[in-house]
């Protein structure tokens, strides 16, 4: 691996015809001999699950990759404890200014001048459209920057459904507080307030009066700049509080045909804020419901052109019939992926790579002895410091369960308003039917984090 700093723009740094034929010549012979069979662009990533779940997919696919960043440290301090980032498992880290997309462009193609990738991909939501430009930029396989960009925008994703007749909340995109709070006198309490180009449930809130609408306003208007350093947009989405149980559609587009791989549940806690407590694969639904589900996120991608990706679209199961919350073009967070690894043997982050080449993903599910598979989330109750966690003592031995992952006792804890503040989670299945979210919440039940006042 080659941890390279260069500045976004300096033109100086370019591979003439005759300095790159030789050294392609050596690239060519030196992945036989590792049997390399593809080098792609990774354009920054999340720190959490697909930080590490990507990385692991390259890497057993037998490709390469070369990770791009503004800010190294910013995945440096999230490392593993007693272990390398997974990151750093590329053959090349840059460094460069991702976040200044008119000149990541040209820099892009002098990197694949020098270096000639196969594809290019994210896992970050700040970074696809980026890169969904940069694959059309250099001629390589991915959505279109259009649509991607829509699906990465709140406000642009409801107008797009909306003019499709894609069934969804009513809404009001708000450029200020005069407008947010007209908006919401004419839609009705309870409402939730969004941004518009945010992730991970960041200053979602459920608002059930001016009085609280007015203090969303505020603390979202108070955070101005993303945690990757990005501008925001100044507006706020409103819409109707939509009733219901939540779902998500996992899928993959390839070639113009949409195949669902299977939709999860979701548990939502934190109020007013929507924090996600657990999933579980596959949704305990009728096969009407699921197939309703399916059905709305296929229709939701088709209304935004979204084609060569692997989304989660999240969806409401109302009253009136399933409601579109979200779509996201790229694989499921929190572990979703791994959830449905363990029940079909479909491993959804290869399917990303694979799809970001140009390739058909391997999506044939696999018996694997389980029927369902659930995640829980530690969520943190109040700030503090975390002093232990009282009840784990053996726990990743205990029937059914597949994964333990606790917070160090030391680690600063925030009350959470998003899906940033876990403490942890435990991850556990069920071989005979619908049963791994029971078991996992009967687990957790028996933890019990001590948080002390920070000194």
């Amino acid at each position: 691996m080659k941890i390279i700093s260069v500045s976004i723009a300096f033109g100086q740094h370019r591979t003439t015809a005759a300095e790159a034929s030789p050294w392609r010549a050596r690239k060519r012979n030196h992945l036989r001999r590792r049997r390399v069979v593809a080098h792609l662009l990774m354009v920054e990533s999340w720190v959490g699950s697909m930080g590490r779940l990507l990385p692991r997919a390259l890497r057993e696919a037998g490709h390469d990759f070369t990770f791009l960043t503004r800010d190294l440290h910013h995945y440096l301090r999230s490392a593993p404890e007693g272990t390398a980032h997974p990151l750093l498992a590329a053959r090349n880290v840059i460094t460069a200014d991702t976040n200044d997309t008119d000149a990541l462009l040209p820099y892009a193609e002098r990197l694949h001048a020098a270096m000639g990738f196969d594809g290019v991909l994210s896992s970050c939501d700040y970074y696809l459209p980026a890169v969904a430009r940069i694959a059309a930029r250099l001629g390589l396989p991915g959505p279109a920057p259009d649509a991607v960009e829509a699906a990465c925008r709140k406000d642009a994703t409801r107008r797009a459904l909306d003019a499709a007749g894609v069934p969804g909340p009513r809404f009001a995109v708000c450029g200020d507080w005069a407008r947010t709070a007209e908006a919401a006198r004419e839609i009705g309490f309870p409402l939730v307030l969004k941004p518009v180009d945010l992730c991970a449930g960041m200053y979602v809130r459920r608002v059930d009066d001016e009085s609280e609408l007015a203090r969303a306003h505020r603390e979202l208007a108070a955070f101005p700049v993303n945690a990757r350093g990005q501008l925001r947009a100044p507006v706020v989405l409103l819409e109707e509080l939509l009733d219901g149980p939540e779902v998500s559609v996992e899928t993959v587009s390839y070639g113009g045909a949409v195949r669902v791989v299977g939709v999860t549940d979701k548990s939502v806690g934190g109020a007013p804020a929507f924090v996600e407590t657990g999933h579980m694969f596959p949704a305990a639904l009728t096969t009407a419901d699921a197939e309703a589900a399916a059905d709305t996120a296929r229709a939701a991608l088709k209304a935004l052109g979204l084609d060569q990706v692997v989304a989660h679209t999240e969806i409401k199961l109302t009253a009136a019939g399933p409601r579109v919350v979200e779509v996201n073009p790229r694989p499921a967070g929190n572990r979703i992926t791994e959830l449905v690894r363990h029940v079909t043997g479909i491993d959804l982050a290869a399917a990303f790579v694979e799809v970001a080449l140009g390739r058909e993903p391997d999506l044939v599910p696999r018996e694997t002895g389980l029927r369902s598979a659930a995640i829980g989330f530690l969520v943190p109750e109040r700030t503090g410091v975390l002093r232990e966690i009282t009840g784990a003592d053996g726990l990743d031995g205990r029937p059914g369960v597949l994964e333990v992952q606790l917070a160090a006792p030391g680690k600063a804890v925030k009350e959470t308003g998003s899906n940033n503040g876990y403490l942890g989670h435990v991850m556990a299945a069920d071989s005979e039917g619908a049963g791994a979210r029971a078991r996992v919440e009967e687990l957790l039940a028996g933890l019990c984090p001590r948080v002390v006042d920070e000194r």
